[in-house]
């Protein structure tokens, strides 16, 4: 297996980072820059800005906020929030994005994908999915952030996402997310199952023994955390070190 990826997680809405339970009840927590260049310093594999109420007012702002940060930040960057064309993507890009992670757009249009991925590659393109428990064995994806139902089944979903090209799938447990309770193992072990790409697994780390049960349970390929580093939990460093000794490869 390759060394599990740790990434930190922004949430962005105006010039702050911000935090909710449930991807509700949102808290300013820091601002983007400070906290890029701090997680990078701790030894963040990839940073992951997303502009939380982008698909809400029909723009994404974080543009510049991702700009500034490629300055001084030298690993990979994704962004997502209110990417509906090639445009918003190529624009990106340009500002310093490695990857784009796009939900509410490939909901709305699924060729939108295959399009981004013949534009620029597999490998910018993340299908970002917030799963919602419907029932046992049950999830159903959901866009604006959690706020809109789709009807659309999670696994039947992310099959057909890769089927139109995305390069990863960053799977956001709407249940579990900012809970601080733990992942929701069975919904990752599932989505990974399911396709070949690499999952990204978000929502839910309170601890560091979290992530590594997570990782023992489900084979993830990357592990997204925001509030364990954020409220000073855990640092990025401290993390790896946990899971090195659990014995789970990590990047040094």
């Amino acid at each position: 297996m390759s060394p599990v990826r740790v990434i930190a997680r922004l949430d962005i809405k105006g010039d702050n980072v911000i935090k909710g339970v449930h991807l509700e009840g949102l808290r300013v927590v820091g601002k983007p820059g400070e906290l890029a260049r701090r997680y990078y310093a701790e030894g963040a594999d990839e940073i992951v800005y997303m502009d939380v109420v982008a698909s809400l007012y029909g723009r994404n702002s974080i543009l510049e906020v991702v700009e500034d940060a490629a300055r001084d930040v030298f690993i990979p960057l994704t962004v997502g929030g209110g990417l509906r064309t090639v445009g918003d993507v190529v624009a990106a890009l340009r500002r310093g994005a490695d990857k784009v992670a796009i939900n509410t757009a490939a909901i709305n249009r699924p060729p939108f994908l295959r399009e981004v991925a013949e534009a620029f590659g597999s490998q910018c393109v993340v299908l970002s999915v917030e799963a919602k428990r419907r029932g046992p064995g049950k999830w159903e994806a959901l866009t604006d952030n959690g706020r809109e139902a789709t009807g659309r089944d999670v696994m039947e979903w992310v099959e057909e996402a890769e089927r139109l090209g995305i390069g990863e799938v960053m799977l956001t447990s709407v249940d579990m997310e900012g809970t601080k309770k733990g992942f929701d193992i069975e919904l990752i072990a599932e989505v990974r199952r399911r396709v070949r790409v690499p999952v990204i697994a978000c929502g839910g780390a309170g601890t560091p023994e979290h992530v590594a049960e997570a990782v023992r349970g489900s084979g993830v390929d990357a592990v997204c955390c925001a509030s364990m580093f954020h409220y000073g939990v855990s640092s990025i460093s401290a993390l790896k070190t946990t899971l090195f000794n659990a014995g789970i490869a990590v990047r040094q």
